[in-house]
């Protein structure tokens, strides 16, 4: 019997967990987009977790061809996508199979039954039909034949062929959830018609299909009533909703516009930093200069040209470009140029996981070059946080005259977040070390008696000529010098420029709790799992456990022993297998790091975190 529900409440929720999934041409990064945009606009607090596979086009079916996109909303503070789902949109059997584990025991499962074919259930290894065998006894299953509707719905749209029609379903899927959580349609519709404002029909089907699955959705018996969530509570301001890749290129322009300097990227495109690469790109109208350079060299070896002339030089990769890059940023390292170096982390070693996440590069990053070269490593933690931290980056290479790496990782960099738009007037000043003036008895090596950092002379200044060049320089005039003593005075300053760095960065700080039992460390992308597990356990009674989230990698903060000697116990928590637990017992003797440890492709879970933080304390 079907049933229409006009006399009844919504429930009114804090939060939900949504996750769509299919085939890798089902739209579902698309669907998820926009479902969070939409509820964006509506004023809830949100986190997403994009996950797809590294093939192009996976064969379709397949286990491992399955692209999800998960979504977390509320009217509470959101720090991560979520842990457990309470409603898991499947449009073909591999999507379930793959992603049933994450369900809540009595939630919403909503399933395409037109794609739950023979071959489509061999493909995904199941030996009988899941909603036939009553092993969904557990859940709340709606079973929709939603490529049937889908194509009844637009049977009489002109202009559509069979694959276009089919590819529209979904929208079915998203007009459903829509209705289920109280969600407008317009913002979508307005998509389509600026997306498609050149083939009318893609405008009319996608509509239809959206409010066909609306409509489906409010006359379903299977789903007593719609959810509420309210919006959220944020500080006064213009938010957007922004991914972190976006969020890093922005930054950057925003250090440009700051210093007074044109921004210069050098890049060769790698999953999955090249987002940073097109966003760049479209902002010419700010005196950006891109370069897609042939390979990854060729991509840090220019931006070294462009600092070296006088431009915000960056370049961006992952842990496989990295690794190519090595030789040039100690050039770099060695020449005293400002450079920046961003890392978009993705699991490894070699190709690895292209697409999957992973906080494996970090060791490289401080010691992956030949010699004594230490530069600066910095790292930032959500999607949003991209942006502070791609400025300073910026700030602090051109202050000091270095190279900085800036680590980001695939979850953070795919994720999106709401961020709070801010205004160039109201950032840090930045003050460059450039200089066109002649200056009597100059020298290249010329430091400041604070951070050591040496001037910045533009070429072809008359008075202001200097060598440059990765052999070993005179520690004042800059020719070239294979004295042992120059060298050694040259390592050691170096090195202790990067040092100096500490007294120009903030403390560590802990959330939650001073001093007590237990000290939960991480760092980078995964300050959202760790501090919603925290924040969770310390509303269960555990008060005496700390959070303190690590940006600033080398150098460390200066407080950082005197913090770590307010706890009894300290875990680190990494994607990885323990670097930064490395990094600390080589800078910290005496103390004892237990290590929480996931190497996955996926990021932590509340209740893994939970539970090890339990055992240590208990």
């Amino acid at each position: 019997m079907i049933t229409t529900k006009e006399t009844l409440q919504p429930e009114v929720i804090e939060a939900v967990v949504i996750r769509f999934v299919g085939d890798s041409g089902d739209g579902m990064q698309l669907t998820g987009t926009q479902f969070t945009d939409t509820s964006a606009m509506f004023g809830n607090d949100i986190a997403t977790f994009p996950n797809y596979p590294s093939e192009i086009r996976a064969p379709q079916g397949s286990l491992y061809g399955v692209s999800g996109f998960q979504v977390h909303i509320g009217s509470v503070e959101i720090s991560t996508p979520g842990d457990n789902l309470d409603l898991l949109v499947a449009m073909n059997p591999a999507g379930l199979k793959t992603n049933l584990y994450a369900l809540k025991p009595g939630h919403t499962i909503i399933v395409d039954t037109d794609a739950f074919s023979k071959k489509n259930l061999e493909k995904a290894q199941y030996t009988t039909n899941p909603l036939e065998d009553n092993s969904l006894e557990n859940y709340r299953v709606i079973q929709v034949d939603m490529t049937s509707l889908t194509k009844e719905a637009l049977k009489e749209v002109e202009g559509l062929d069979n694959k276009s029609i089919t590819r529209s379903k979904n929208m079915f899927a998203l007009g459903m959830v829509y209705w289920m959580y109280g969600r407008d349609r317009q913002y979508t519709i307005d998509f389509f018609n600026k997306k498609f404002k050149s083939k009318p029909n893609l405008i009319e089907a996608n509509t239809k299909v959206l409010n066909a699955g609306y409509y489906f959705a409010e006359t379903l018996e299977l789903i007593p009533n719609a959810y509420t969530i309210s919006p959220a509570k944020m500080n006064p301001g213009i938010y957007r909703v922004i991914m972190g890749n976006t969020a890093t290129a922005w930054g950057f322009l925003a250090a440009a516009e700051k210093s007074g300097l044109e921004l210069f990227l050098g890049s060769y495109p790698i999953t999955p930093a090249t987002d940073i690469l097109h966003e760049l790109v479209k902002h010419k109208h700010f005196g950006v200069k891109a370069f897609q350079a042939e390979d990854e060299i060729a991509g840090i070896a220019s931006a070294i040209g462009a600092s070296f002339a006088g431009d915000l030089a960056i370049t961006t990769t992952s842990g496989p470009g990295l690794a190519l890059k090595g030789e040039a940023l100690g050039l770099a390292m060695i020449m005293e140029l400002p450079l920046v170096v961003v890392n978009v982390q993705r699991g490894g070693p070699s190709t690895g996981l292209p697409t999957k996440t992973e906080q494996s590069d970090l060791l490289q990053a401080m010691y992956g070059r030949n010699g004594e070269s230490p530069v600066i490593v910095i790292a930032a933690s959500t999607p949003a946080d991209c942006f502070r931290f791609a400025f300073e980056a910026s700030k602090l290479a051109l202050e000091h005259m270095t190279p900085v790496i800036l680590l980001t990782d695939g979850y953070i960099a795919n994720g999106s977040a709401p961020w709070k738009i801010q205004s160039v007037d109201d950032l840090p000043e930045i003050k460059h070390r450039k200089t066109k003036e002649v200056i009597e008895n100059w020298h290249p090596y010329n430091r400041d008696e604070k951070t050591l950092a040496r001037d910045w002379a533009i070429p072809g200044t008359a008075g202001l000529e200097h060598r440059v060049g990765g052999l070993e320089k005179d520690s004042l005039t800059g020719n070239v010098s294979q004295a042992p003593e120059n060298h050694e005075i040259m390592t050691r300053t170096r090195a202790e420029k990067i040092e100096r760095v500490k007294n120009y960065i903030p403390e560590i700080k802990t959330e939650f709790a001073d001093s007590g039992d237990l000290l939960v460390i991480g760092w980078g992308g995964t300050y959202g799992s760790l501090h919603s597990a925290v924040k969770q356990i310390n509303g269960e009674g555990y008060t005496k456990i700390g959070f303190a989230h690590f940006n600033y990698i080398n150098p460390l903060p200066k407080n950082t022993e005197e913090l770590l000697k307010r706890f009894k116990k300290i875990i680190v928590c990494e994607l990885n297998d323990g670097q930064f637990a490395k990094i600390l017992r080589i800078n910290f003797e005496g103390f004892k790091f237990y290590q929480k440890n996931k190497i996955q492709g996926l990021p932590f879970g509340n209740n893994e975190l939970i539970a090890e933080f339990k055992k240590l304390v208990d």
